[in-house]
């Protein structure tokens, strides 16, 4: 199963008051890996943007007034999440405009135990008493914060799956051989399609080194002496 990165940005906080969105990104990986399948548009959120929206966004609704509603994107955005897992930072609240907007369409909402994965949650249960937001996450990790001097839907799928892949501790994505079926191996009927290679530092034992030093040391006097 696919994976899908997925975040929004919003015209305020509350669906109590009607607030809608006016962005929404996800980025399509496999094994962690982008496909280069990105699903982005923004929309006409057919109401004003809060102020406290407009300072952590820059969308404006004259900016947006001219954009598809969402009305007009949600089969493909359907489409396109369909049979993935989506993983989202702060879940419940991506989901809670999403499924106002769906059920504004009359479309099924989306439901969280339906192949979600909230990073927000993830993070809480690996660091209980820390700051947990996408910020400070890619702080804990090193991650480059350059390009973010506002909140962009787009930018914030490709931190959180960098963020999500140190969450889980899959520091290089895995290698997969597609053909694992050597010719003069009686076993190989017996060895998996798919095997997965996880990097893992060796130390060599105190003789071993000394062997290798040796080893060096005639090699040196074999092509140089």
């Amino acid at each position: 199963m696919n994976e899908v990165f997925l975040d929004t940005e919003t015209t305020g906080l509350s669906i109590k008051d009607d607030h809608r969105i006016v962005e929404l990104a996800c980025i399509e990986t496999k094994n962690l890996i982008p496909t280069k399948n990105i699903f982005y548009c923004l929309i006409n959120p057919e109401r004003d943007v809060s102020d406290d929206a407009f300072k952590i966004h820059g969308y404006s609704y004259d900016k947006l007034k001219k954009e598809k509603k969402f009305s007009e994107i949600a089969d493909k955005f359907i489409q396109f999440i369909s049979n993935k897992k989506i993983i989202i930072h702060n879940a419940p609240f991506d989901l809670g405009f999403l499924n106002h907007e769906l059920k504004k369409v009359n479309i099924n909402v989306l439901k969280e135990e339906n192949n979600v994965i909230d990073t927000l949650a993830l993070a809480r249960s690996k660091f209980p008493g820390s700051s947990n937001s996408l910020d400070s996450l890619c702080k804990r990790f090193n991650i480059d914060l350059s390009e973010r001097t506002k909140h962009n839907a787009l930018i914030d799928c490709e931190l959180l799956r960098k963020v999500y892949i140190n969450l889980v501790g899959e520091k290089e994505p895995t290698l997969i051989f597609q053909d694992t079926k050597p010719s003069n191996f009686s076993l190989s009927n017996k060895i998996s399609k798919n095997i997965k290679y996880f990097k893992k530092i060796v130390k060599p034992s105190d003789e071993e080194f000394d062997k290798h030093k040796k080893f060096l040391k005639s090699e040196l006097k074999k092509n140089y002496f």
